[in-house]
């Protein structure tokens, strides 16, 4: 179930791993799989037409294909998953890689007028890209990556721009304020107005219903052409209501993918990859985190095959996590969970030079490291977070 890069990764580990019986890949888009990197960076910067975010098929994956059909409802006893034209699929084993759904605006604001755009799929970003038209004012609310990497792209295609974020600093809640701030600099280094510890209280339209400014929380309001709400993403779990999976935030899994109901045991033949999927981080001392990165997908969905595929007890999924975002040329990469520490160690600072190294403690040891323009010092941390996984493998599960 899911038919972007987990899906994928998961459908292709299966035959490589000698799986010969009937797979079936299911997708709520019309699309192929696609790369989701690009969306929110060379495809609103016309860099790459939408053919070339398309995913390769292996050959031999000898897949039947259902898109543009989300699933509705899990049978876990029956072992049948329902489609929202109400075909039923019954399973042997099932890979649940659903990803996850942009969030909408607050409840507590009116009714969006047209122009306010969220970022998710493909479609979404060929509407953005769409309005994004030079002179034009776009307001992007949320200043995480995925906001980030908007703004700089509509920048760069001479757009005015002006990013409101509601903390202190952009990307404070996934890599820190010295990070943060470092993303605040190049920011506004590129002309882009920064509004920090500022929300969005409401919308203002014309008279034909579309959008045409954004009211603060620092009072006042800033015009704006189009909006777009970068304010995260939730796992698509709802259609799993029901089905007495654990679900919250995610679905649950135990070390080895497997996803289980409430009482810890595992759902018979049922594994998760991708955004979907909570699994304990030995890292973040056994809590079970849902981590939206390209490079979990991709080695979740081959772990996850792995474990439908063994007999006995299968291995638990080891890798440890990593990133990259690009900002106005600079290119951020970390390993690890920076998110988790609770101490933070710049060893350089050098932004006329656009390079950057922090690394990021938990209790006294590693849990993570940044670095721009030092790609190079990634490896030496990584290798130390391996070790930290598992010595930190018998953490308890949260």
């Amino acid at each position: 179930m899911g038919a972007s890069l987990a899906g994928l990764r998961a459908a292709e580990a299966l035959r490589a791993q000698g799986f010969t019986g009937t797979l079936t890949i299911v997708g709520a888009e019309p699309h192929l799989p696609y790369d989701r990197p690009p969306l929110s960076k060379q495809v609103l910067t016309a860099q790459a037409d939408p053919p070339g975010t398309a995913l390769p098929l292996p050959g031999g994956l000898d897949a039947r294909w259902l898109l543009g059909r989300p699933a509705v409802g899990l049978d876990a006893t029956a072992r049948a998953v329902t489609l929202a034209d109400g075909t039923l699929l019954h399973y042997d084993g099932l890979v649940l890689a659903t990803g996850s759904a942009a969030c909408a605006a607050p409840a507590a604001l009116s009714a969006p007028p047209r122009g306010v755009l969220t970022l998710r799929g493909l479609d979404d970003a060929l509407a953005l890209r769409a309005e994004l038209v030079p002179g034009r004012r776009l307001v992007v609310v949320g200043a995480g990556f995925l906001g980030g990497e908007v703004a700089a792209a509509a920048r760069s295609r001479g757009l005015d721009v002006t990013l409101v974020e509601a903390a202190a600093q952009p990307l404070e809640r996934a890599v820190g304020t010295v990070a943060g701030a470092y993303a605040a600099a190049l920011h506004r280094a590129a002309g882009i107005d920064l509004r920090t510890r500022t929300t969005v209280t409401g919308f203002r339209a014309g008279t034909d219903g579309r959008v045409t400014g954004v009211g603060l929380s620092t009072g006042g309001d800033v015009p704006a052409d189009v909006v777009l709400l970068a304010l995260g993403s939730v796992p698509a779990t709802g259609w799993l209501a029901g089905s007495g999976a654990a679900v919250g935030g995610g679905v649950h899994c135990d070390p080895s993918l497997r996803v289980l109901y409430p009482d810890g045991s595992a759902v018979e033949g049922v594994v998760a990859a991708g955004d979907v999927a909570r699994v304990p981080q030995p890292l973040a001392g056994g809590a079970r985190l849902a981590l939206g990165h390209w490079t979990n997908a991709v080695e979740q969905g081959t772990a996850a095959a792995a474990t439908l595929l063994t007999a006995g007890t299968p291995a638990p999924f080891t890798a440890v996590p990593s990133f990259w975002s690009d900002l106005h040329g600079a290119r951020i990469r970390s390993v690890g969970l920076p998110a988790v520490a609770d101490q933070v160690r710049v060893v350089e600072h050098d932004l006329a030079n656009r390079r950057l190294e922090v690394a990021y403690h938990r209790e006294g040891r590693l849990v993570g490291a940044l670095t721009i323009g030092r790609t190079a010092r990634l490896a030496a941390y990584r290798t130390a977070l391996h070790a930290h996984r598992e010595s930190a493998g018998a953490a308890p599960v949260a």
